[in-house]
Protein backbone atom coordinates (compact mmCIF):
# COMPACT_ATOMS: atom_id res chain seq x y z
CA UNK A 1 0.00 0.00 0.00
CA UNK A 2 1.29 3.35 -0.94
CA UNK A 3 2.07 5.32 2.10
CA UNK A 4 0.13 8.59 3.10
CA UNK A 5 2.14 9.65 6.16
CA UNK A 6 0.15 12.37 8.15
CA UNK A 7 2.75 14.47 10.35
CA UNK A 8 1.18 15.35 13.56
CA UNK A 9 3.27 18.06 15.92
CA UNK A 10 1.81 16.61 19.58
CA UNK A 11 2.57 20.78 20.64
CA UNK A 12 0.01 22.36 18.62
CA UNK A 13 -2.80 19.37 17.53
CA UNK A 14 -4.08 18.67 20.61
CA UNK A 15 -4.05 22.13 22.05
CA UNK A 16 -7.67 23.19 22.41
CA UNK A 17 -6.53 26.59 23.69
CA UNK A 18 -8.54 29.55 21.97
CA UNK A 19 -6.00 32.64 21.72
CA UNK A 20 -2.80 32.94 23.23
CA UNK A 21 -0.45 35.88 23.52
CA UNK A 22 3.08 36.56 21.48
CA UNK A 23 5.95 34.79 23.08
CA UNK A 24 3.21 33.04 25.82
CA UNK A 25 4.47 30.51 28.31
CA UNK A 26 2.55 26.99 28.43
CA UNK A 27 0.24 28.12 30.95
CA UNK A 28 -0.63 31.57 28.88
CA UNK A 29 -0.53 29.51 25.33
CA UNK A 30 -1.60 25.65 26.30
CA UNK A 31 0.05 23.00 24.54
CA UNK A 32 -1.35 19.96 23.25
CA UNK A 33 -1.20 16.58 25.48
CA UNK A 34 -0.17 12.55 24.60
CA UNK A 35 -3.71 11.77 26.03
CA UNK A 36 -5.84 13.85 23.89
CA UNK A 37 -4.62 12.48 20.84
CA UNK A 38 -7.51 10.11 21.38
CA UNK A 39 -8.93 6.56 19.58
CA UNK A 40 -11.30 9.52 17.92
CA UNK A 41 -8.73 11.28 16.43
CA UNK A 42 -7.13 8.91 15.01
CA UNK A 43 -9.55 7.31 13.65
CA UNK A 44 -10.63 10.60 12.00
CA UNK A 45 -6.93 10.26 10.73
CA UNK A 46 -7.47 6.88 9.28
CA UNK A 47 -10.44 7.55 7.75
CA UNK A 48 -8.69 10.03 5.32
CA UNK A 49 -6.46 6.83 3.98
CA UNK A 50 -3.99 7.35 5.89
CA UNK A 51 -1.42 4.58 6.18
CA UNK A 52 1.49 6.22 9.05
CA UNK A 53 1.16 8.75 11.54
CA UNK A 54 4.54 10.77 12.14
CA UNK A 55 4.67 12.14 15.54
CA UNK A 56 6.63 15.40 15.73
CA UNK A 57 8.47 16.93 19.03
CA UNK A 58 8.01 14.15 20.90
CA UNK A 59 11.64 13.84 21.92
CA UNK A 60 13.09 15.57 24.70
CA UNK A 61 14.44 18.88 23.60
CA UNK A 62 15.82 22.00 25.04
CA UNK A 63 13.38 24.47 26.43
CA UNK A 64 13.05 27.05 28.60
CA UNK A 65 9.88 25.44 30.07
CA UNK A 66 10.87 24.23 33.68
CA UNK A 67 9.18 20.73 35.05
CA UNK A 68 9.93 19.37 38.63
CA UNK A 69 13.34 17.67 38.58
CA UNK A 70 13.71 19.02 35.12
CA UNK A 71 16.16 22.17 34.74
CA UNK A 72 15.40 24.57 32.15
CA UNK A 73 17.86 25.54 29.69
CA UNK A 74 19.81 28.95 29.54
CA UNK A 75 17.85 31.19 26.76
CA UNK A 76 21.40 31.18 24.60
CA UNK A 77 21.27 27.63 23.37
CA UNK A 78 17.46 28.08 22.80
CA UNK A 79 14.95 29.52 19.84
CA UNK A 80 11.99 30.37 21.48
CA UNK A 81 10.33 29.84 24.63
CA UNK A 82 9.27 26.39 24.00
CA UNK A 83 12.54 25.60 21.93
CA UNK A 84 12.98 23.64 18.89
CA UNK A 85 12.40 19.61 18.75
CA UNK A 86 15.82 19.00 16.53
CA UNK A 87 17.20 20.54 19.32
CA UNK A 88 17.53 16.93 21.28
CA UNK A 89 18.35 17.05 25.24
CA UNK A 90 17.97 13.06 25.63
CA UNK A 91 17.44 10.52 22.98
CA UNK A 92 16.08 8.38 25.35
CA UNK A 93 12.57 10.72 26.95
CA UNK A 94 9.59 12.58 26.30
CA UNK A 95 9.28 16.21 26.14
CA UNK A 96 7.15 17.20 29.57
CA UNK A 97 5.38 19.22 27.70
CA UNK A 98 3.38 16.75 26.77
CA UNK A 99 2.43 14.60 29.07
CA UNK A 100 -0.44 15.50 31.91
CA UNK A 101 1.42 13.12 34.75
CA UNK A 102 5.52 13.96 34.02
CA UNK A 103 6.36 10.86 36.18
CA UNK A 104 4.61 8.83 33.82
CA UNK A 105 5.11 10.88 30.46
CA UNK A 106 7.00 7.66 28.60
CA UNK A 107 4.01 5.38 29.94
CA UNK A 108 1.28 8.01 27.90
CA UNK A 109 3.64 8.16 25.08
CA UNK A 110 3.27 4.21 24.72
CA UNK A 111 -0.33 4.41 25.38
CA UNK A 112 -0.11 6.88 22.19
CA UNK A 113 1.34 3.84 20.11
CA UNK A 114 -0.97 1.16 21.43
CA UNK A 115 -3.75 3.49 19.90
CA UNK A 116 -2.13 3.86 16.60
CA UNK A 117 -1.47 -0.09 16.84
CA UNK A 118 -4.78 -0.69 17.02
CA UNK A 119 -6.77 1.33 13.94
CA UNK A 120 -3.76 0.26 11.94
CA UNK A 121 -2.36 3.53 11.90
CA UNK A 122 1.93 2.63 11.42
CA UNK A 123 3.22 5.12 14.42
CA UNK A 124 6.05 7.51 13.23
CA UNK A 125 8.77 9.84 15.75
CA UNK A 126 11.42 12.09 14.34
CA UNK A 127 15.33 10.58 14.48
CA UNK A 128 17.60 13.55 14.39
CA UNK A 129 20.85 12.01 13.87
CA UNK A 130 23.01 15.20 12.93
CA UNK A 131 23.14 17.22 15.70
CA UNK A 132 21.99 17.39 19.32
CA UNK A 133 21.81 20.68 21.94
CA UNK A 134 24.45 21.97 23.21
CA UNK A 135 23.13 20.42 27.05
CA UNK A 136 22.23 17.04 25.81
CA UNK A 137 22.80 15.11 28.83
CA UNK A 138 20.79 11.80 29.38
CA UNK A 139 19.12 11.66 32.46
CA UNK A 140 17.71 8.03 31.29
CA UNK A 141 20.58 6.82 30.39
CA UNK A 142 23.78 8.44 31.26
CA UNK A 143 26.40 5.85 29.82
CA UNK A 144 24.55 6.42 26.67
CA UNK A 145 26.18 10.06 26.77
CA UNK A 146 27.43 11.74 23.71
CA UNK A 147 31.16 13.35 24.44
CA UNK A 148 31.18 11.30 27.58
CA UNK A 149 35.25 10.19 26.93
CA UNK A 150 35.82 12.66 24.00
CA UNK A 151 39.57 14.17 22.94
CA UNK A 152 38.48 17.52 23.74
CA UNK A 153 42.49 18.25 22.42
CA UNK A 154 41.78 17.36 18.78
CA UNK A 155 39.05 18.34 15.93
CA UNK A 156 37.97 14.94 15.43
CA UNK A 157 38.50 11.27 16.23
CA UNK A 158 37.01 7.84 15.23
CA UNK A 159 35.70 8.09 18.87
CA UNK A 160 34.64 11.19 19.65
CA UNK A 161 30.91 11.98 19.97
CA UNK A 162 31.55 16.11 18.66
CA UNK A 163 34.15 18.29 16.52
CA UNK A 164 36.20 21.05 18.34
CA UNK A 165 36.96 24.11 17.03
CA UNK A 166 40.60 24.74 16.86
CA UNK A 167 42.07 28.11 18.08
CA UNK A 168 42.82 29.41 14.65
CA UNK A 169 39.38 28.95 13.14
CA UNK A 170 37.14 32.17 12.77
CA UNK A 171 35.81 34.41 15.17
CA UNK A 172 38.62 34.63 17.50
CA UNK A 173 39.28 31.32 20.01
CA UNK A 174 37.43 30.69 22.91
CA UNK A 175 35.12 31.55 24.23
CA UNK A 176 32.20 30.23 22.37
CA UNK A 177 30.26 33.04 21.15
CA UNK A 178 26.25 32.96 20.64
CA UNK A 179 23.84 35.33 19.24
CA UNK A 180 22.15 35.46 22.62
CA UNK A 181 25.59 35.52 24.70
CA UNK A 182 28.33 32.45 26.03
CA UNK A 183 27.11 29.21 26.72
CA UNK A 184 29.77 29.07 30.02
CA UNK A 185 29.90 24.94 29.04
CA UNK A 186 31.94 25.86 25.85
CA UNK A 187 34.18 28.68 27.44
CA UNK A 188 37.14 26.92 26.64
CA UNK A 189 36.12 23.83 24.72
CA UNK A 190 33.99 24.93 21.73
CA UNK A 191 32.17 22.72 19.23
CA UNK A 192 30.77 22.94 15.53
CA UNK A 193 27.50 23.90 15.21
CA UNK A 194 24.53 21.52 13.30
CA UNK A 195 24.76 22.97 10.29
CA UNK A 196 28.96 22.85 9.85
CA UNK A 197 29.59 26.42 11.11
CA UNK A 198 33.06 25.97 11.80
CA UNK A 199 33.57 29.20 14.06
CA UNK A 200 33.74 30.42 17.65
CA UNK A 201 31.22 33.13 16.45
CA UNK A 202 27.87 31.28 15.08
CA UNK A 203 25.55 33.77 13.58
CA UNK A 204 22.03 33.88 13.89
CA UNK A 205 21.00 32.05 10.53
CA UNK A 206 23.50 29.32 11.99
CA UNK A 207 21.77 26.35 13.58
CA UNK A 208 23.75 27.91 16.60
CA UNK A 209 22.13 26.12 19.38
CA UNK A 210 23.08 22.55 18.27
CA UNK A 211 25.92 20.79 18.23
CA UNK A 212 27.20 18.73 15.13
CA UNK A 213 27.60 15.09 15.67
CA UNK A 214 31.08 12.82 14.94
CA UNK A 215 30.34 9.71 12.97
CA UNK A 216 33.62 8.92 12.99
CA UNK A 217 35.43 10.77 9.97
CA UNK A 218 36.63 14.38 9.52
CA UNK A 219 33.64 16.24 7.32
CA UNK A 220 35.69 18.97 6.11
CA UNK A 221 37.48 16.19 3.45
CA UNK A 222 34.04 15.54 2.15
CA UNK A 223 33.37 12.22 0.52
CA UNK A 224 37.14 11.05 0.07
CA UNK A 225 37.53 11.15 4.13
CA UNK A 226 35.31 8.19 4.40
CA UNK A 227 36.66 5.55 2.74
CA UNK A 228 37.96 4.35 6.47
CA UNK A 229 34.52 4.09 8.08
CA UNK A 230 33.09 0.56 8.32
CA UNK A 231 30.53 -0.63 5.56
CA UNK A 232 27.10 -2.21 6.48
CA UNK A 233 28.36 -5.34 7.72
CA UNK A 234 30.39 -4.38 10.40
CA UNK A 235 30.05 -6.09 13.75
CA UNK A 236 28.58 -3.58 16.46
CA UNK A 237 31.91 -3.39 17.94
CA UNK A 238 33.69 -2.44 14.93
CA UNK A 239 31.88 0.33 14.98
CA UNK A 240 32.57 4.31 16.07
CA UNK A 241 31.05 4.92 19.15
CA UNK A 242 28.23 7.82 17.53
CA UNK A 243 27.01 4.17 15.55
CA UNK A 244 26.59 2.40 18.45
CA UNK A 245 24.61 4.88 20.88
CA UNK A 246 22.67 5.58 17.29
CA UNK A 247 21.76 2.21 16.82
CA UNK A 248 21.13 2.15 20.89
CA UNK A 249 18.61 4.98 19.84
CA UNK A 250 17.02 2.95 17.91
CA UNK A 251 16.12 -0.14 19.01
CA UNK A 252 14.77 1.41 22.35
CA UNK A 253 12.10 2.78 20.33
CA UNK A 254 11.24 0.15 18.40
CA UNK A 255 10.81 -1.88 21.31
CA UNK A 256 8.68 0.64 22.50
CA UNK A 257 6.66 -0.08 19.11
CA UNK A 258 7.34 2.80 17.07
CA UNK A 259 6.80 1.79 13.37
CA UNK A 260 8.97 3.97 11.71
CA UNK A 261 11.16 7.47 11.39
CA UNK A 262 11.57 10.51 9.75
CA UNK A 263 15.59 10.86 9.85
CA UNK A 264 15.83 15.17 9.88
CA UNK A 265 18.39 16.16 7.64
CA UNK A 266 20.02 12.48 6.68
CA UNK A 267 22.01 13.70 3.64
CA UNK A 268 24.38 15.17 6.38
CA UNK A 269 25.40 11.89 7.58
CA UNK A 270 27.69 9.30 6.02
CA UNK A 271 25.99 6.89 3.91
CA UNK A 272 27.87 3.63 5.31
CA UNK A 273 26.47 4.58 8.61
CA UNK A 274 22.55 4.71 6.67
CA UNK A 275 22.87 0.82 5.59
CA UNK A 276 24.76 -0.22 8.62
CA UNK A 277 21.49 1.24 11.09
CA UNK A 278 18.96 0.37 8.73
CA UNK A 279 19.96 -2.94 7.88
CA UNK A 280 20.19 -3.53 11.85
CA UNK A 281 16.73 -1.75 12.33
CA UNK A 282 14.94 -4.21 9.65
CA UNK A 283 16.59 -7.41 11.44
CA UNK A 284 14.80 -6.13 14.93
CA UNK A 285 11.67 -5.62 12.87
CA UNK A 286 11.28 -6.06 8.92
CA UNK A 287 8.58 -3.77 8.09
CA UNK A 288 10.53 -0.48 9.77
CA UNK A 289 10.00 2.72 7.88
CA UNK A 290 13.04 5.16 7.31
CA UNK A 291 11.63 8.21 5.87
CA UNK A 292 14.69 10.93 4.79
CA UNK A 293 14.81 14.68 4.79
CA UNK A 294 17.24 15.61 2.39
CA UNK A 295 18.35 17.68 -0.05
CA UNK A 296 20.95 18.36 -2.99
CA UNK A 297 22.51 20.92 -0.76
CA UNK A 298 26.93 21.47 -0.16
CA UNK A 299 26.13 19.92 3.04
CA UNK A 300 25.83 16.53 1.37
CA UNK A 301 28.37 13.65 2.23
CA UNK A 302 28.01 12.28 -1.00
CA UNK A 303 29.86 13.71 -4.35
CA UNK A 304 26.59 12.37 -6.81
CA UNK A 305 23.06 12.89 -5.87
CA UNK A 306 22.42 12.00 -2.31
CA UNK A 307 18.67 10.91 -3.09
CA UNK A 308 19.22 8.03 -4.90
CA UNK A 309 22.35 7.55 -2.44
CA UNK A 310 19.81 6.89 0.58
CA UNK A 311 17.15 5.11 -1.06
CA UNK A 312 19.89 2.78 -1.84
CA UNK A 313 20.44 2.92 1.98
CA UNK A 314 17.18 1.45 2.68
CA UNK A 315 15.06 4.86 2.89
CA UNK A 316 11.17 3.93 1.80
CA UNK A 317 11.44 7.78 0.70
CA UNK A 318 13.54 10.51 0.25
CA UNK A 319 12.15 14.66 0.28
CA UNK A 320 11.38 15.48 -3.23
CA UNK A 321 12.14 19.31 -2.92
CA UNK A 322 12.92 19.96 -6.46
CA UNK A 323 8.92 18.68 -6.97
CA UNK A 324 7.37 20.96 -4.16
CA UNK A 325 9.65 24.08 -5.60
CA UNK A 326 8.48 22.94 -9.39
CA UNK A 327 4.81 23.64 -8.18
CA UNK A 328 5.37 26.67 -5.78
CA UNK A 329 7.15 27.97 -8.19
CA UNK A 330 4.10 28.65 -10.20
CA UNK A 331 2.70 31.22 -8.17
CA UNK A 332 5.97 32.37 -6.89
CA UNK A 333 8.81 32.90 -9.85
CA UNK A 334 6.42 32.33 -13.19
CA UNK A 335 7.00 28.44 -13.96
CA UNK A 336 4.83 27.13 -15.86
CA UNK A 337 2.79 23.74 -16.11
CA UNK A 338 4.82 22.14 -18.49
CA UNK A 339 7.99 22.13 -16.46
CA UNK A 340 6.40 19.38 -14.25
CA UNK A 341 6.65 16.62 -16.41
CA UNK A 342 10.06 16.15 -15.98
CA UNK A 343 9.59 15.17 -12.31
CA UNK A 344 8.20 12.42 -13.05
CA UNK A 345 9.88 10.18 -15.17
CA UNK A 346 9.15 6.29 -14.65
CA UNK A 347 12.86 5.49 -15.19
CA UNK A 348 13.90 7.78 -12.01
CA UNK A 349 14.13 7.02 -8.43
CA UNK A 350 11.90 9.56 -7.19
CA UNK A 351 9.18 8.15 -9.25
CA UNK A 352 8.52 5.89 -7.05
CA UNK A 353 10.66 7.05 -3.38
CA UNK A 354 10.06 10.62 -3.73
CA UNK A 355 8.25 12.08 -0.90
CA UNK A 356 5.85 14.48 -2.08
CA UNK A 357 4.48 17.30 -0.29
CA UNK A 358 2.39 20.85 -0.38
CA UNK A 359 3.67 21.36 3.46
CA UNK A 360 5.66 20.07 6.25
CA UNK A 361 6.79 22.59 9.36
CA UNK A 362 9.91 23.69 7.51
CA UNK A 363 7.44 25.04 4.28
CA UNK A 364 4.77 27.86 4.14
CA UNK A 365 1.65 26.97 4.93
CA UNK A 366 -0.27 27.20 1.41
CA UNK A 367 -2.99 29.09 2.39
CA UNK A 368 -0.81 31.61 4.06
CA UNK A 369 -1.13 34.87 2.50
CA UNK A 370 2.45 35.41 2.19
CA UNK A 371 3.41 32.62 0.09
CA UNK A 372 1.89 31.16 -2.73
CA UNK A 373 1.35 34.16 -4.59
CA UNK A 374 -1.33 34.30 -2.34
CA UNK A 375 -3.41 32.38 -4.27
CA UNK A 376 -2.90 29.00 -1.96
CA UNK A 377 -6.18 28.52 -0.57
CA UNK A 378 -8.06 29.14 -4.69
CA UNK A 379 -5.45 26.29 -5.96
CA UNK A 380 -4.65 23.59 -3.24
CA UNK A 381 -7.17 20.69 -4.25
CA UNK A 382 -5.38 21.26 -8.18
CA UNK A 383 -1.96 21.23 -6.56
CA UNK A 384 -2.98 18.65 -4.69
CA UNK A 385 -3.96 16.48 -7.80
CA UNK A 386 -0.90 17.79 -9.37
CA UNK A 387 1.75 16.57 -6.73
CA UNK A 388 0.36 13.49 -4.98
CA UNK A 389 -1.46 12.31 -8.20
CA UNK A 390 1.65 11.89 -10.40
CA UNK A 391 4.29 10.26 -8.37
CA UNK A 392 4.04 6.72 -6.69
CA UNK A 393 6.15 8.18 -4.01
CA UNK A 394 4.82 8.51 -0.31
CA UNK A 395 2.87 11.58 0.58
CA UNK A 396 3.32 13.67 3.77
CA UNK A 397 0.56 15.37 4.92
CA UNK A 398 0.87 18.42 7.82
CA UNK A 399 -1.45 18.53 10.48
CA UNK A 400 -4.46 21.67 9.64
CA UNK A 401 -3.37 21.55 6.17
CA UNK A 402 -6.95 19.18 5.67
CA UNK A 403 -8.60 22.58 7.21
CA UNK A 404 -6.72 25.39 5.34
CA UNK A 405 -4.53 26.24 8.36
CA UNK A 406 -3.01 29.55 7.25
CA UNK A 407 0.01 30.03 10.07
CA UNK A 408 -2.48 32.09 12.56
CA UNK A 409 -2.01 31.34 15.73
CA UNK A 410 0.62 33.47 18.42
CA UNK A 411 4.20 34.12 17.44
CA UNK A 412 7.19 34.58 19.21
CA UNK A 413 10.34 33.85 18.17
CA UNK A 414 8.80 31.89 14.84
CA UNK A 415 7.75 35.56 14.13
CA UNK A 416 4.42 35.56 11.36
CA UNK A 417 5.90 34.09 8.35
CA UNK A 418 3.91 31.84 7.11
CA UNK A 419 4.54 28.86 9.01
CA UNK A 420 3.27 27.40 11.89
CA UNK A 421 6.43 28.01 14.45
CA UNK A 422 7.84 24.94 15.85
CA UNK A 423 9.51 27.06 18.83
CA UNK A 424 6.33 28.68 20.24
CA UNK A 425 3.43 27.66 22.23
CA UNK A 426 1.01 28.74 19.20
CA UNK A 427 -2.31 26.71 18.61
CA UNK A 428 -4.03 26.26 15.01
CA UNK A 429 -6.52 27.78 14.73
CA UNK A 430 -8.87 26.31 11.78
CA UNK A 431 -7.91 22.93 12.98
CA UNK A 432 -9.20 23.71 16.21
CA UNK A 433 -12.57 24.24 14.45
CA UNK A 434 -12.46 20.45 13.85
CA UNK A 435 -10.80 19.06 17.11
CA UNK A 436 -13.59 21.10 18.86
CA UNK A 437 -12.14 20.80 22.62
CA UNK A 438 -10.87 17.28 22.01
CA UNK A 439 -14.57 16.19 20.30
CA UNK A 440 -13.05 15.47 17.26
CA UNK A 441 -16.00 15.96 15.12
CA UNK A 442 -16.14 19.27 13.24
CA UNK A 443 -18.78 21.10 15.44
CA UNK A 444 -16.98 24.55 15.23
CA UNK A 445 -15.69 24.06 11.54
CA UNK A 446 -16.95 26.79 8.72
CA UNK A 447 -18.47 25.52 5.32
CA UNK A 448 -15.40 26.16 3.48
CA UNK A 449 -13.29 24.30 6.38
CA UNK A 450 -15.51 21.85 5.69
CA UNK A 451 -15.36 21.71 1.73
CA UNK A 452 -11.49 21.47 1.87
CA UNK A 453 -11.75 18.78 5.06
CA UNK A 454 -14.37 16.99 2.11
CA UNK A 455 -12.10 17.17 -0.47
CA UNK A 456 -9.17 15.72 1.09
CA UNK A 457 -11.72 12.52 2.60
CA UNK A 458 -12.31 12.04 -1.35
CA UNK A 459 -8.77 12.50 -2.48
CA UNK A 460 -6.13 10.83 -0.06
CA UNK A 461 -8.03 7.36 -0.64
CA UNK A 462 -8.10 7.43 -4.19
CA UNK A 463 -3.91 8.02 -3.90
CA UNK A 464 -4.33 3.94 -2.70
CA UNK A 465 -5.95 3.35 -6.85
CA UNK A 466 -3.55 0.81 -8.40
CA UNK A 467 -2.90 3.19 -11.15
CA UNK A 468 -2.14 5.71 -8.57
CA UNK A 469 -0.41 3.86 -6.16
CA UNK A 470 2.47 1.92 -8.44
CA UNK A 471 0.97 2.66 -11.90
CA UNK A 472 3.41 4.47 -14.51
CA UNK A 473 3.44 8.42 -15.67
CA UNK A 474 2.65 9.57 -19.04
CA UNK A 475 2.31 13.17 -19.57
CA UNK A 476 -0.10 15.11 -21.96
CA UNK A 477 1.37 18.77 -21.71
CA UNK A 478 3.74 17.85 -24.63
CA UNK A 479 1.32 16.36 -27.02
CA UNK A 480 -0.81 20.28 -26.13
CA UNK A 481 1.33 22.96 -26.57
CA UNK A 482 -0.49 23.98 -29.74
CA UNK A 483 -4.00 22.90 -28.48
CA UNK A 484 -5.55 26.33 -28.16
CA UNK A 485 -8.44 24.86 -26.32
CA UNK A 486 -5.80 24.32 -23.82
CA UNK A 487 -6.48 26.30 -20.84
CA UNK A 488 -4.73 29.00 -22.95
CA UNK A 489 -4.67 32.70 -21.33
CA UNK A 490 -4.95 35.87 -22.89
CA UNK A 491 -1.20 36.65 -24.53
CA UNK A 492 -0.33 33.10 -24.07
CA UNK A 493 1.88 32.24 -27.63
CA UNK A 494 1.29 28.15 -26.51
CA UNK A 495 -0.52 26.26 -23.98
CA UNK A 496 1.18 24.68 -21.05
CA UNK A 497 0.97 27.79 -18.38
CA UNK A 498 -1.99 26.40 -15.83
CA UNK A 499 -3.09 22.87 -17.06
CA UNK A 500 -1.54 19.75 -16.20
CA UNK A 501 -2.56 16.98 -17.86
CA UNK A 502 -0.99 12.98 -17.49
CA UNK A 503 -2.34 9.13 -17.42
CA UNK A 504 -1.11 7.11 -15.09
CA UNK A 505 -1.02 3.55 -16.01
CA UNK A 506 -1.02 0.02 -14.29
CA UNK A 507 -0.50 -3.09 -16.68
CA UNK A 508 -1.25 -5.86 -14.22
CA UNK A 509 -4.17 -4.42 -12.71
CA UNK A 510 -5.12 -3.37 -16.00
CA UNK A 511 -6.19 0.27 -14.45
CA UNK A 512 -5.93 4.06 -15.98
CA UNK A 513 -6.65 7.18 -14.73
CA UNK A 514 -6.54 10.57 -16.61
CA UNK A 515 -5.60 13.57 -14.38
CA UNK A 516 -6.78 17.02 -15.74
CA UNK A 517 -5.49 20.04 -13.20
CA UNK A 518 -6.31 23.40 -13.52
CA UNK A 519 -3.48 25.64 -11.75
CA UNK A 520 -4.58 28.97 -12.28
CA UNK A 521 -6.31 30.55 -9.24
CA UNK A 522 -8.55 32.82 -11.13
CA UNK A 523 -9.19 31.76 -14.84
CA UNK A 524 -12.57 29.13 -15.46
CA UNK A 525 -11.58 26.78 -18.41
CA UNK A 526 -15.12 25.99 -19.90
CA UNK A 527 -13.56 24.85 -23.14
CA UNK A 528 -11.29 22.87 -22.13
CA UNK A 529 -9.97 20.23 -24.39
CA UNK A 530 -7.30 17.39 -23.72
CA UNK A 531 -5.88 16.34 -26.99
CA UNK A 532 -4.62 12.31 -26.50
CA UNK A 533 -2.86 11.33 -28.87
CA UNK A 534 -3.24 7.92 -30.09
CA UNK A 535 0.81 6.87 -29.08
CA UNK A 536 -0.61 7.62 -25.52
CA UNK A 537 -3.98 5.72 -26.10
CA UNK A 538 -1.59 2.57 -27.64
CA UNK A 539 0.22 2.67 -24.65
CA UNK A 540 -2.75 2.63 -22.59
CA UNK A 541 -3.39 -1.01 -24.24
CA UNK A 542 -7.13 -0.60 -23.68
CA UNK A 543 -7.69 -1.07 -27.25
CA UNK A 544 -10.49 0.01 -29.94
CA UNK A 545 -14.06 0.92 -29.17
CA UNK A 546 -15.79 3.64 -27.22
CA UNK A 547 -14.38 4.81 -24.43
CA UNK A 548 -15.68 5.89 -20.41
CA UNK A 549 -14.27 8.31 -18.22
CA UNK A 550 -15.40 8.13 -14.94
CA UNK A 551 -15.16 11.27 -12.36
CA UNK A 552 -13.61 9.70 -8.86
CA UNK A 553 -13.40 13.03 -7.43
CA UNK A 554 -16.93 15.10 -7.58
CA UNK A 555 -19.08 12.15 -8.99
CA UNK A 556 -19.56 14.29 -12.42
CA UNK A 557 -21.50 11.97 -14.97
CA UNK A 558 -19.19 9.89 -17.10
CA UNK A 559 -17.49 11.26 -20.30
CA UNK A 560 -17.54 9.49 -23.53
CA UNK A 561 -15.02 9.40 -26.25
CA UNK A 562 -14.10 6.90 -29.13
CA UNK A 563 -9.79 6.97 -29.99
CA UNK A 564 -10.36 9.30 -33.03
CA UNK A 565 -11.97 11.74 -31.26
CA UNK A 566 -9.37 11.46 -28.60
CA UNK A 567 -6.73 12.00 -31.02
CA UNK A 568 -8.41 14.88 -32.70
CA UNK A 569 -11.08 17.26 -31.23
CA UNK A 570 -9.93 15.94 -27.45
CA UNK A 571 -11.75 14.95 -24.26
CA UNK A 572 -13.66 17.98 -23.41
CA UNK A 573 -12.96 18.67 -19.80
CA UNK A 574 -14.41 21.96 -18.53
CA UNK A 575 -12.42 22.76 -15.34
CA UNK A 576 -13.23 25.74 -12.88
CA UNK A 577 -10.06 27.69 -11.19
CA UNK A 578 -7.57 25.62 -8.94
CA UNK A 579 -10.18 22.61 -9.56
CA UNK A 580 -9.05 19.07 -10.78
CA UNK A 581 -10.40 15.95 -12.08
CA UNK A 582 -9.11 12.15 -11.52
CA UNK A 583 -11.07 10.32 -14.52
CA UNK A 584 -11.46 6.44 -14.50
CA UNK A 585 -10.54 5.11 -17.77
CA UNK A 586 -11.82 2.06 -19.36
CA UNK A 587 -13.41 0.66 -22.51
CA UNK A 588 -17.16 -0.26 -22.66
CA UNK A 589 -17.50 -1.31 -26.09
CA UNK A 590 -14.89 -2.82 -29.15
Amino acid sequence: MRPLIYQLFVRHFANFRKGGKEWGTLEENGCGKFNDITEKALHGIARMGFTHIWFTGVLRHASQTRHPGLQAQPESIVKGIAGSPYSVIDYFDVCPDLAEDQDHRMEEYEALLKRCAYLGLVPMMDFVPNHVSRAYASASRPEKDFGRSDDTSVFSARDNSFYYLPRNVPGGGPPLRLPDGIYEPERIAGRVTGNNALTWTPSRSDWYETIKLNYGWDYTMGAEGMHSLPDWLARRFETPRTWQIMDDILAFWQDRGVGGFRCDMAQMIPMPFWKWAISRARVRNSEVVFLAEAYNDHLRTTVEDALPALLDCGFLGVYDAEAYHAIHGLYDNGRWANDLDQYNRNDGRLFSGGVRYLENHDEPRICSPLHWGGEGERVIEAAAVASYASSCGPVLFYNGQEAGERAEGPGGYGGHDGRTSIFDYTSLPRLAHWTNNGLYDGGEMTEGERAMRGFFLRLLPLLHHPALASGLFYGLNWANQSNSSYGRGEGDAVSGRWVFAFIRHHWQARATILAVCNLSPDLDFDGLSVHIPMSAQEWCGLGTGEYEFTDLLAGRPPIHGTPAELDTAGLRVPLRAGKAVLLEWKRISK
